[in-house]
């Protein structure tokens, strides 16, 4: 039976491809003079090491790497396919092997005199004549590019565990020698490994650079130039040192998470964990077992609970995305590994500020805890379910969120929304009533999004989330309901008027919802009515130096304004069946042009009426100046 392979990707060329293309026939030209080991040669992504000794035809030394030859003693490094090279060694030097010296007899167009040449020629280098490159290779290697202008560069040497590195503000510990490009001891190695902190300055830019693609116990040299080469702690960087070879052994690392970037929130791993990071972590809303100790940070380190005492020793168990621990503590658990222990420090708004105090913790208290996850379950997976067990458990995930709804945790209740609405994009129904059933579903979701985003304040989004349901189902009246509470909190009252409206005409059982939302709409127009009149009352009684004032308090009463909660209503949509009529809204503060266009649009109308009073008495009185003169 054969099988279809698919066409191989046609590798696209390279500017070196077009480049060497132009090669003619004798323009280069190649003799051993001491053979290399080995049979491989080096090819593209291989970092290569190499002295170079430029000849005249006659013998005449133009330049060279080498000390004996007048040079520093320095050997070029470049990487093949990504370094800046003359045409002639880009072609010559992946022929060589190991330890291989050899002469290259190049034209010019072969060197710097080639057309468009992206190396710029030394001063007073014959870039017209033909010469003689005399190439030893010292060593090549693969290379992992650590900085794209190549200042940075890693030969592995022995590989590590794992894929992750680290990074600020990890705690590292390394072996870490060094020497200068021409070889010289410049540190030497030491059995005790050195400490330091990622993105504290304490080791060279370029070596942290390249530190932070290496694994766990990793084995590298790591090639730094003298544009990365800046003073540490380490060591003293001398003012000739073109570039270093740093030998380093990552011995350890201990992960350290800023986990809101403003150094607030740190979580420090103390043991590792199984598995690897951040893949075998409970990243997703999970069933979790932890066991942990709780301090306060003062000089003591108070104690004020501890699981194991406290609990009996047995764990505390908990499921994320429901609120039902600290933020800071659920954040810095979803990125541990089951067995990991972390020590966290938490500030206040991320510890009990939001949250049910313990005995002993005092109002704005910053908090450590010690946390060990002792494992976690993840959310059963939907995949071979039938139809019935999907809606089951989208069900369950529902009612979780209609009661953090209630709890008024509104963000918390979206995402459980949010997940099942996700999880709906792999359903697909098998008949008429499965489709009806998951189309309901579907659109209860969408309302109850919608309800969530406008106890938040994103009438504009919970506009947006109605549309779709009202684009699959016009007549939809709770769709209708929502939408117009949307428009009403945003101040567009024709638009939520005629949602109310619509109501009634789709669906006669729900007038007296639609009825009561009238009146409240009509009851905010007056609202907003009468604080325009009182904001330009007098407004053309006074005089021009006067108008500031009255500007004056009209942005003062407009901040009054944006305090007060407009968007408080009773509606029956799913979610809020359950919220307690005693619940308050914690609607945040909407935009100012929101709020203010209705109180705006009223003055305008006010504006242009006085205007056109003022008109028509000017046309009046040329009209009788006119007759009687």
């Amino acid at each position: 039976m054969e099988q279809n392979q698919l066409p191989k990707k046609k590798k696209s060329e390279t500017e070196d491809d077009k480049r060497r293309k132009r090669i003619v026939p004798g323009s280069l030209l190649k003799a051993v003079v001491r053979p290399g080991g080995g049979e491989s040669s080096p090819k593209d992504g291989d970092q290569i090491i190499y002295h170079s000794t430029v000849r005249t035809l006659d013998g005449v030394v133009v330049e060279s790497t080498r000390s004996e030859c007048g040079g520093r003693g320095l050997p070029i490094r470049d990487v093949l396919g990504k370094s800046k090279m003359i045409l002639g060694l880009l072609e010559g030097i992946p022929t060589m092997h190991k330890a291989e010296i050899a002469m290259f007899k190049m034209k010019p167009e072969m060197h710097y005199a080639e057309k468009d040449c992206p190396v710029t020629a030394p001063g007073n280098f014959p870039k017209d004549d033909e010469l003689h490159f005399e190439i030893e290779l010292l060593d090549f290697s693969k290379a992992k590019i650590a900085s794209d202008d190549l200042g940075v560069v890693k030969k592995i040497l022995n590989e590590g565990e794992g894929w992750e590195s680290p990074r600020e503000p990890y705690e590292v510990e390394a072996r870490i020698s060094a020497k200068s490009g021409d070889g010289q001891v410049i540190l030497s190695p030491k059995e005790e490994p050195y400490f330091f902190t990622f993105g504290k300055s304490e080791v060279p830019k370029g070596l942290e650079i390249g530190m932070g693609t290496m694994a766990r116990k990793e084995k590298a040299v790591i090639y730094v130039r003298k544009q990365y080469l800046t003073e540490s702690p380490l060591m003293h960087i001398a003012q000739d040192l073109e570039e270093v070879h740093f030998e380093v052994e990552l011995v350890h690392f201990i992960q350290v998470r800023d986990m809101l970037g403003d150094g607030r929130l740190i979580k420090r791993r103390i043991r590792d964990g199984r598995g690897e990071f951040p893949m075998d972590c409970p990243l997703q809303d999970s069933r979790l077992s932890v066991q942990y100790r709780g301090m306060l940070l003062n000089d003591d380190k108070t104690v004020f609970y501890d699981s194991r005492i406290e609990n009996n020793d047995l764990p505390l168990e908990f499921s994320s995305g429901e609120g039902l621990v600290p933020e800071g503590f659920e954040m810095c658990t979803r990125l541990m590994l089951p067995g990991e222990i972390a020590l966290v420090t938490c500030p206040p708004d991320y510890a009990y500020d939001k949250f049910p105090r313990p005995p002993g913790v005092p109002e704005g208290a910053h908090v450590q805890w010690e946390i060990e996850l002792l494992g976690f379950e993840t959310p059963r997976d939907w995949t071979g379910l039938d139809f019935q067990s999907i809606m089951n458990e989208a069900e369950n995930i529902r009612s979780t969120g209609n009661r953090l709804f209630k709890e008024g945790k509104f963000e918390l209740a979206k995402a459980k929304y949010e997940k099942v609405l996700r999880e709906f994009n792999h359903v697909n129904p098998q008949d008429d009533e499965e489709g009806k059933v998951f189309g309901d579903t579907r659109n209860m979701l969408h309302l109850n999004v919608a309800a969530c985003l406008l106890k938040l304040g994103e009438w504009r989004k919970s506009v947006e989330t109605c549309n779709k349901v009202l684009e699959a189902k016009p007549g939809h009246a709770k769709g209708l309901f929502r939408r117009g509470m949307a428009y009403m909190a945003g101040g567009e009252y024709e638009d939520a008027r005629n949602d109310f409206n619509m109501m009634i005409k789709v669906d006669k059982s729900s007038e007296a919802d639609a009825t009561a939302a009238l009146l409240k709409l009509k009851q905010k127009e007056q609202e907003a009515e009468s604080k325009a009149r009182k904001q330009f009352k007098g407004l053309f009684n006074k005089k021009p130096g006067e108008i500031t004032e009255v500007g004056s308090e009209i942005r003062e009463e407009t901040r009054t304004i944006e305090e007060v909660d407009e968007t408080k209503d009773n509606n029956d949509d799913e979610a809020q069946e359950e919220e307690s009529t005693t619940t308050v809204s914690t609607e945040r503060k909407r935009k100012w042009s929101e709020k203010a266009w209705p109180i705006m649009k009223n003055v305008m109308v006010q504006i242009g009426i006085q205007l056109g009073v003022a008109l028509l008495g000017v046309l009046i009185f040329q009209f009788v100046s006119a007759r009687f003169t």
